[in-house]
C-alpha cells in the first residue's frame, strides 16, 4: 500500500471511530440533555400524548390531565388557574413548563427514574405509561384569603402574600396580583397560546411575575425586626433597654437628619425599646443600626435568609442588605436600619424573618412540595423539614416575640389583631422611587404561645387614592385573615 492510500485509510478509520464515539454519547450519555431540551418537539408530543400525573392541593386537583380529541390526547388543565398559576405554572407545547409543572416535570411526566418499574409494568401490559402526582404544602383556606385580601383592595392593586409554617418552613399561602391563568398557555390551539403569550409578557404588570417570591423592594419598617435582633444580639439589649427616641436623628458633620414618619417624636428620648418597636420610631432603629455596625447587621440578616435562594421548584429572588455599596457612612448604615437605602426583599424573605423570631430564632428552610407519589399512590418521597440557622438565641427570640405581640396589642399592628389570641407582628411603609406612593407591609404570627402560620403581606401599588397606604391599614386585615384560615 502506497503512503497516500495508508493516510487516507488512517483517515478514514479516524472519522470513523469519531462518528461511532459521537452516536454512543448522543444516545447515551447525552440523551437525559437533549430530551430535557425545550424546543424539542418530539420529547413534547410525547409528552402530551401521555396522561400527566396531578398536583394536588389538600388531595384536590389544581393541575390534571384529561381525555382530549385531538391528536395530543390529553389537555392539561388547572381548575382554578389565577388562584394558583404562582404555584403550578404552565404546562405549553410552545413555551414548556415553569414552577412546580417544570420542577416536578420527571415525576408528572412519568420519565423519573423513581417510576422505572411502573414504566416496565405499563410496557409488560400494553398500557400507556402515566405521571405520578405532587402534593403541596398549601393551605387551600388560607391560599383562597390570601387572593381575596388582595383582591379586595381594588383590581389596580399590585401586591402578594407569603405564609409558612414557622415550626416546619412548610409553605402555607403563595398568592400574588395580578395573576395569570395559564390555562390559556396550555392550549392545544397554538395560535392562541400565541397570543395569550404575547398579551401575558406585553402586560406592565407582569402577571407572570410570582411577587410572592420574586419581588424584591424596600421592606421598609418591617427590617426594624432584623435591626432589633442585630442589637439585642450584639448589644445585649432587652425590650426595657432605654434607647434613642426624639424626633430627628442627626449625624457628625452633616446637615442631613432623619426624621421619623409623620414628624412625631417617638414619644420622648430616651424611649424604651419596646416602645421604639411599638411606635416604629426611625430614629431609634436608625441609631441601633450605626451602633451595631455594618457587618453586624448583615450577618444577622443573613441569619434570616437573607443572601440565599430560599427555596426549591418556583422562581425566587435573593433577599439584599446591600447592593453595589460597601463601607457604608453613617447616614446610609441609619437608613438601612430602618428597611431603606439599598435593603430589597422579597415577602417570603420577610414572612422567614417574622417566623424565625416566633420559632425560638430557628429559621426553617421553606419548602412547597409535601409528597411525591408514584401512579398507584406509593409514596416515593416525602418532605422533611430542615433548619436553615439559629438567627438569634431562644432567650432573645422570646423577647423579641413578645414586643411585636406589643406592636399588635398597643401599637401600629392593631389591625392584625384576633379576638383571643395573642397575635405578633410590625407593620411597613417603605419608600419607593420618586413621584411613586410608598409599598405598604405588614409581617407578624400566631398564635404566640405556639406559632402556626407566620404570614407577610406586601402592597406595591394600590388602585385609586394612594394618600393614605400604611402597612397596618392594608396589609394587616390580609394577614389577619390569612392567619384565621390557619387556626380555623
Amino acid at each position: 500500500m502506497n503512503k497516500p492510500i495508508r493516510i487516507l485509510a488512517v483517515a478514514c478509520l479516524v472519522m470513523f471511530v469519531g462518528l461511532l464515539f459521537n452516536v454512543n454519547y448522543i444516545q447515551a450519555l447525552d440523551a437525559d440533555n437533549l430530551n430535557a431540551r425545550e424546543g424539542n418537539r418530539r420529547v413534547m408530543d410525547e409528552q402530551f400524548s401521555r396522561e400527566r400525573g396531578a398536583i394536588l392541593v389538600d388531595g384536590t386537583a389544581i393541575a390534571e390531565s384529561v381525555p382530549s380529541n385531538d391528536r395530543w390526547r390529553f389537555q392539561r388543565q388547572y381548575p382554578e388557574g389565577p388562584l394558583y398559576a404562582p404555584l403550578t405554572g404552565y404546562f405549553s407545547y410552545i413555551y414548556g413548563q415553569s414552577a412546580i409543572e417544570r420542577s416536578q416535570n420527571s415525576i408528572l411526566s412519568g420519565d423519573d427514574n423513581r417510576l422505572f418499574v411502573n414504566r416496565v409494568v405499563d410496557l409488560l401490559g400494553n398500557q400507556e405509561p402515566q405521571g405520578g402526582s405532587v402534593e403541596l404544602t398549601i393551605d387551600p383556606v388560607a391560599q383562597r384569603a390570601a387572593a381575596e385580601g388582595l383582591r379586595d383592595l381594588g383590581e389596580g392593586t399590585r401586591g402578594a402574600v407569603a405564609a409558612i409554617d414557622p415550626q416546619t418552613g412548610a409553605v402555607l399561602a403563595l398568592a400574588t396580583q395580578p395573576s395569570y391563568d395559564p390555562n390559556a398557555l396550555a392550549s392545544h390551539d397554538l395560535q392562541a397560546t400565541n397570543d395569550a403569550w404575547d398579551q401575558l409578557t406585553n402586560d406592565d404588570n407582569q402577571p407572570m411575575a410570582n411577587r410572592a417570591t420574586q419581588a424584591t423592594l424596600p421592606p421598609g419598617s418591617t427590617f426594624k425586626l432584623v435591626t432589633a435582633a442585630a442589637a439585642m444580639e450584639n448589644l445585649d439589649l432587652n425590650p426595657d433597654s432605654q434607647v434613642k427616641g426624639g424626633a430627628e436623628l442627626a449625624f457628625p458633620g452633616k446637615t442631613y437628619t432623619l426624621p421619623n414618619q409623620g414628624g412625631g417624636n417617638c414619644g420622648g428620648d430616651p424611649i424604651t425599646l419596646r416602645q421604639a418597636l411599638e411606635v416604629s420610631c426611625n430614629v431609634s432603629f436608625g441609631d441601633l443600626a450605626n451602633q451595631v455596625g455594618e457587618d453586624e447587621l448583615i450577618e444577622q440578616a443573613e441569619k434570616f435568609g437573607f443572601g440565599t435562594d430560599p427555596i426549591s421548584g418556583i422562581a425566587a429572588n435573593e433577599s439584599l442588605v446591600t447592593g453595589q455599596s460597601s463601607n457604608l457612612e453613617d447616614t446610609q448604615l441609619a437608613q438601612t436600619g430602618i428597611g431603606q437605602y439599598e435593603v430589597t426583599a422579597t415577602p417570603l424573605q420577610m414572612a422567614m424573618v417574622a417566623a424565625g423570631i416566633a420559632n425560638d430564632g430557628s429559621v426553617m428552610t421553606p419548602y412547597l412540595v409535601d409528597t411525591v407519589r408514584a401512579p398507584n399512590l406509593e409514596v416515593l418521597d416525602t418532605t422533611k423539614p430542615e433548619r436553615l440557622s439559629e438567627a438569634m438565641s431562644a432567650g432573645k427570640a422570646g423577647q423579641l416575640k413578645d414586643m411585636m405581640v406589643s406592636v399588635v396589642d398597643s401599637g401600629t399592628g392593631r389591625p392584625a389583631a384576633i379576638p383571643g389570641v395573642q397575635v405578633g407582628g410590625k407593620t411597613g411603609t417603605a419608600e419607593s422611587a420618586e413621584g411613586r406612593p410608598p409599598y405598604a407591609w405588614f409581617v407578624g404570627f400566631a398564635p404566640a404561645d405556639d406559632p402556626q402560620v407566620a404570614v407577610a403581606v406586601m402592597v406595591e401599588s394600590l388602585e385609586g387614592n394612594t394618600s393614605d397606604i400604611g402597612g397596618g391599614r392594608l396589609g394587616g386585615p390580609i394577614a389577619r385573615a390569612v392567619m384565621e384560615a390557619i387556626l380555623r
